[in-house]
């Protein structure tokens, strides 16, 4: 196995971010520096980062997490604010979240040790479709804001891509998106005239919040998981 790869599978960081830190010296193959990220590794000699050894674990692990507004999306945080891996009990795990949601928006977020998997969940190329249901503030949506959200948007940082959206209610709408920039829900919503009062995310590929409770958790089963493996892989071969 190739060392970052390994590095993923030890929940270390994504395959990505994992070859950046074995470029910058911190990873070490029985006591040497490695800069290689395509090092073979078979875990028969001690891998460390920055001096700790770690080992993928023997069967990797997801949870759903039902985020509550004020929680942050980061393992820890600098300014002592709860956080979702707080929200989990897996002693002797390093968990981290797949992708974020901002401190006010709620919803379905997962954690994971797979670094593989998280990279496949969050990267724009593999298209996952995450679903949010926001109120709006502006009055009705017009049919003519929908519109303007189905086809894209010029933000900021360019125009964003088509996406999916319905009208539940008045002011209730409903989004399926397959990328993911920073607060891209609020400032999609602001540009047509409706500014996000609440903001919810209710699906991530196949798997729905359903009724978890607002602060509670639950692993994935085997299916659950297999189900969020084949829409990334199936995706990323069409596109192939």
């Amino acid at each position: 196995m190739r060392l970052a790869k390994y590095l993923a599978h030890a929940g270390v960081a994504s395959r990505r971010a994992a070859e950046q830190i074995i470029r910058a010296g911190r990873v070490t193959v029985d006591g040497e520096v490695v800069l290689d990220p395509a090092r073979d590794v078979d875990g028969s000699r001690p891998v460390a980062v920055d001096g700790r050894v770690v080992e993928p674990p023997r069967d990797r692990v997801v949870y759903a997490v039902h985020k509550p507004a004020g929680v942050v999306s980061t393992a820890r945080d600098t300014h002592g604010r709860p956080t979702v891996v707080d929200l989990v009990a897996e002693p002797g795990r390093r968990l981290y979240p797949v992708g974020r949601l901002d401190a006010d928006t709620t919803g379905l977020l997962l954690l994971t040790d797979d670094g593989e998997l998280a990279a496949r969940l969050t990267h724009p190329r593999y298209e996952v479709p995450k679903v949010y249901v926001a109120e709006v503030g502006g009055g009705p949506i017009s049919e003519r804001a929908l519109r303007a959200l189905r086809e894209g948007v010029e933000l900021e940082d360019g125009r964003t891509a088509p996406a999916k959206v319905r009208r539940l209610r008045g002011n209730v709408i409903e989004l399926t998106l397959r990328e993911g920039r920073k607060r891209q829900v609020r400032r999609m919503c602001a540009h047509v005239g409706h500014p996000v009062k609440r903001l919810k995310r209710v699906a991530i590929g196949p798997l729905r919040l359903g009724d978890l409770p607002e602060g509670a958790a639950r692993r994935l089963t085997d299916a659950e998981v297999r189900s969020l493996r084949d829409v990334a892989g199936r995706r990323w071969r069409a596109r192939g």
